[in-house]
């Protein structure tokens, strides 16, 4: 995702949407046409680690997600061994 990012490409991906402060998944969230971003730093948000900054081509939005949350990678299903 990084290097696709990095010289300007894109990807699709899925991944199972949780917020953390309403305790709840919102099930699973698809993004057609996306590129990472910077993360945020330690100081904007304390869990950095875990969480991808991205664009939504499509709609503008800059969002994130929970790294381990992601199922589908370019139409490849994502195995956590």
């Amino acid at each position: 995702m990084r290097q696709i990012s990095k010289e300007g490409g894109e990807f699709s991906f899925t991944f199972m949407g949780y917020s953390e402060t309403a305790g709840k998944s919102d099930g699973p969230i698809s993004v057609e046409r996306a590129r990472l971003r910077s993360r945020p730093t330690h100081e904007q948000n304390s869990n950095t680690y875990v969480m991808e900054a991205y664009t939504n081509l499509l709609s503008g939005e800059a969002r994130q997600f929970y790294q381990p949350l992601l199922m589908i990678f370019n139409g490849q299903k994502i195995d956590l061994e």
